[in-house]
């Protein structure tokens, strides 16, 4: 009996021993988990050719964009059990509280990008003739005036700080591309280490392919006869003109649900237009440009021009596998933008 006992406990040991064995075979791809597609393009230029042995995964990749993406039950249980998770940390995604308190990986690294960026995030700006959302922003008021909201102390930190809304479009100022890639690049590093080397090579060249584009961009705002652009539409670019010196006026604030512009937002636009001699009007990749249209039939000269600059909110994953990159959109945005500053 013993000895049938003992052979049993061997065995045992044996099977899961191999089934151990095969299981970590199976599950040794190191797991990133990305919410919206800077994120994991980032992720991919630093993983470079190991990105073909890692299990990269974008959330928020069919289009839907993160003001109105809920994570489904598969989401969750990718999130559960990444290596590696980044998300945005803004009003948008409030959801993940919920989503890392029960993950099975405990060893998970995460990755915010506003918690990354620290002082460099910006509060959300009401501009002079932007509409106030009624309920959400009516104690905002007061801080129209007050640009430099920075100077007021309020850091992101604060969760109890719920006057402040931040402005979460933290992807759209190359600058802040190249710290968070940094940051990817450091978590990659301590989570497979054997690669490191590759992974801060990756990430230095494309460094100097951020640096390039921000050059071109500067030289470009330099260069141009206009310093101010408008928006018919939300305005998510903000860390872009913050970067460049560009002012900036616009129907609605980057977060905002609101579709329909009132009659005096449209009208204080179309005056701007033909005060400042604009030739074109903005709105976003996802915006049906009827703001836009509007703005122009009420300038006197009505013969603007509606561009589109993307702000990357809508990006699939068959775009990234066709081909798109962050800085393939960043370089047409700067020829769009080239054009309406001039």
């Amino acid at each position: 009996m013993k000895k049938l006992f003992l052979i049993l406990t061997v065995f045992a040991a044996l099977t899961t021993s191999t089934f151990a064995a095969k299981k970590s075979a199976k599950n040794d791809k190191l797991k990133v988990v990305t919410t919206i597609f800077p994120e994991y393009d980032w992720t991919r230029e630093i993983l470079g050719d190991k990105a073909a042995s890692t299990q990269l995964t974008l959330l928020v990749g069919n289009g839907v964009d993160l003001h109105s993406y809920q994570p489904s039950i598969q989401d969750i249980a990718k999130i559960s059990t990444a290596d590696i998770f980044i998300y945005v940390g803004g009003e948008s995604d409030g959801w993940v509280k919920d989503a890392l308190k029960n993950a099975s990986n405990k060893n998970m690294k995460v990755i915010n990008l506003l918690e990354v960026l620290g002082d460099k995030v910006k509060a959300e700006e009401i501009k002079e003739g932007m509409q106030a959302e009624e309920e959400e922003h009516e104690d905002h008021d007061h801080d129209a005036e007050d640009h430099d909201h920075e100077a007021e102390g309020h850091h992101h930190h604060h969760d109890d700080d719920e006057e402040v809304e931040y402005d979460e479009h933290v992807w759209l100022s190359l600058r802040n591309a190249k710290i968070l890639s940094a940051e990817i690049t450091a978590v990659l590093c301590e989570k497979d280490p054997a690669n490191a080397a590759s992974y801060k090579a990756n990430c230095n060249a494309y460094a100097a392919k951020l640096d390039a584009l921000d050059k071109a961009y500067t030289a470009a705002v330099a260069s141009a006869s206009k310093k101010t652009i408008l928006f018919g539409d939300r305005f998510p670019f903000r860390y872009l003109t913050d970067d460049y010196g560009l002012d900036y006026y616009a129907a609605f604030v980057g977060c905002s649900a609101e579709t329909e512009a009132s009659f005096e937002t449209v009208v204080f636009l179309s005056k701007k237009v033909d005060e400042l001699g604009l030739n074109s009007v903005l709105k976003i990749e996802t915006g049906d440009g009827k703001i836009a249209q509007t703005i122009i039939q009420n300038s006197k000269k009505k013969n603007a021009k509606v561009l589109t600059m993307d702000s990357i909110q809508s990006t699939t994953l068959k775009d990234a596998a066709a081909g798109t990159t962050y800085l393939k959109i960043m370089e047409d945005n700067l020829k769009v933008l080239k054009e309406a500053l001039n």
